[in-house]
């Protein structure tokens, strides 16, 4: 199901000129909102929004915590488009759904996407209410086979094969580093490595201790097939995980996770990730040329 669908560049084209037609925004910057951090929308100003449901090609969100609303804006200077809410492989979308507004941003002229994402934590040094800055992934059902790249390669987009080493781009990852220092808040912050997995259960404890032995400091459900896609057409990728909880991974540990207590560490520090990303947003050097069109 995930590798035979394929989506024309005349599709992705045909929602990019809708959305161009509805709002006089012009996008440098794309922030896909994860679990719970949706509230970073509702800091743009000069707003245009559209429901998922009212944009041409676009799938709908079912998950608790995803609005499902697509938000255009101005913060610190630079144009900005936000996903309250993204698809999930799990909720049943083929992977050419689930990253499908990534190509859209991409036709927007976009040039840098913010990724964010609740985690769960497999390193024993991050804890709940944690930040992780994503330094590099592990795309298990990448792995498997169950890539968005899959089919015919987009030449328009990208090349057949992408590199994905140094897909989460380092400067910026050094600026928000500098950005936790001046905030006060860098004893909540470091970087490690995210895993995908498919979902929508939580993981086993003997999933969990493989995960923890590969060198996986926080996993989830999400994320890596949008940085795979953005990467494959050129754009800039920051990535950051909200540590919700800690992942079992012991047989005499009591301890459960659920989505409702994952959507309220995301309000309880929903404020400290909105400021990060928007010092962090102020600071991007962008192309004053933001006619990337493919």
């Amino acid at each position: 199901m995930h590798s035979k669908e394929q989506i024309s560049h005349d599709e992705y084209q045909k929602t990019a000129d809708w959305l161009l037609s509805q709002t006089k925004h012009r996008p440098q910057v794309a922030i896909i909102c994860g679990s719970g951090l949706g509230m970073l929308a509702d800091t743009l100003k000069c707003q245009d929004s559209f429901n998922y449901s009212d944009i041409p090609g676009f799938p709908q969100s079912t998950v608790q915590g995803h609005a499902g609303r697509l938000v255009f804006g101005e913060l610190k200077g630079k144009t900005c488009v936000c996903m309250q809410g993204r698809f999930h492989m799990y909720e049943g979308h083929s992977l050419c759904k689930t990253t499908f507004p990534v190509r859209v941003f991409k036709l927007l002229g976009v040039q840098t996407l913010i990724v964010t994402n609740a985690a769960g934590s497999l390193a024993d040094s991050l804890q709940p209410g944690d930040i992780m800055i994503i330094k590099d992934h592990i795309n298990f059902p990448g792995l498997a086979g169950l890539n968005p790249l899959c089919g015919p390669n987009n030449d328009k987009f990208g090349p057949r094969f992408p590199a994905m080493s140094g897909c989460y781009d380092k400067g910026l990852r050094c600026i928000a580093m500098e950005i936790a220092k001046e905030l006060g808040v860098a004893s909540l912050i470091q970087d490690g490595v995210y895993a995908m997995v498919g979902g929508p259960n939580f993981e086993s404890i003997a999933e969990a201790r493989l995960l923890h032995r590969l060198g996986v400091d926080a996993v989830g459900m999400s994320t890596a097939p949008e940085v795979v896609v953005a990467t494959h057409c050129g754009l800039r990728v920051f990535g950051l995980s909200l540590i919700t909880n800690k992942v079992v991974k012991s047989y005499e540990d009591c301890d459960s996770v659920n989505h409702e207590g994952v959507l309220e560490v995301g309000r309880l520090r929903s404020n400290t990730v909105q400021q990060l990303v928007t010092e962090l947003i102020s600071r991007m050097d962008i192309n004053n040329n933001t006619n990337n069109a493919v």
